[in-house]
């Protein structure tokens, strides 16, 4: 959890919700401008580098040892403070309005809904985080992972063969 991120996610434009992604109700529609992709590249690259985000209501961190995500269910807003993150490079993957495929390599603590929220207003319709998928964390890589129908699937020595041991781990994370 302490380790810089990847990953892939797509953000669609013209509304925004309480959650800042898709499972949240949606607070504002706007219009989508026709919008370039200098436009849009240009929006992303305001967030890149070091630069302040501002946690979600929709997260984990703990206020008076309450998670902030079970306060937003009780409907409570608090305020926050915002937090350095920081993004290390992008691709944009996909323009086609209303959505924008997009890679992300960032640092821990950075939240990819925000990050997709953020963008949004930049481009001044809204947006919120439509799909998001992890590809790494740290050294790990998604492609080193197991499905679940691999395991369901193949041979027992087959799975042992693909797990690492405690030692490579700790190599990996550079204990």
């Amino acid at each position: 959890m302490s380790e810089d991120k990847e990953y892939a996610g797509t953000l669609l434009l013209g509304a925004t919700t309480d959650t800042q992604d898709r499972e949240g109700q949606i607070l504002e529609e706007r219009p989508i401008p026709s919008l370039t992709n200098e436009m849009v590249r240009a929006a992303f690259e305001k967030f890149r580098g070091d630069f302040y985000q501002m946690p979600p209501m929709v997260s984990a961190i703990k206020q008076g040892g309450v998670p902030l995500y079970k306060l937003a269910r009780q409907g409570k807003v608090v305020e926050r403070e915002p937090r350095l993150v920081h993004v290390y490079n992008y691709t944009i993957d996909r323009i086609a309005p209303p959505e924008i495929d997009f890679s992300v390599a960032c640092s821990k603590g950075f939240y990819v809904r925000t990050y997709a929220h953020d963008i949004g207003e930049e481009l001044g319709c809204g947006a919120h985080l439509k799909n998001l998928r992890r590809t790494r964390s740290g050294r790990f890589l998604v492609d080193g992972a197991i499905t679940v129908a691999e395991i369901h699937n193949l041979e027992p020595v087959d799975i042992l063969d693909r797990i690492l041991t405690l030692p490579e781990v700790s190599r990996m994370r550079g204990a």
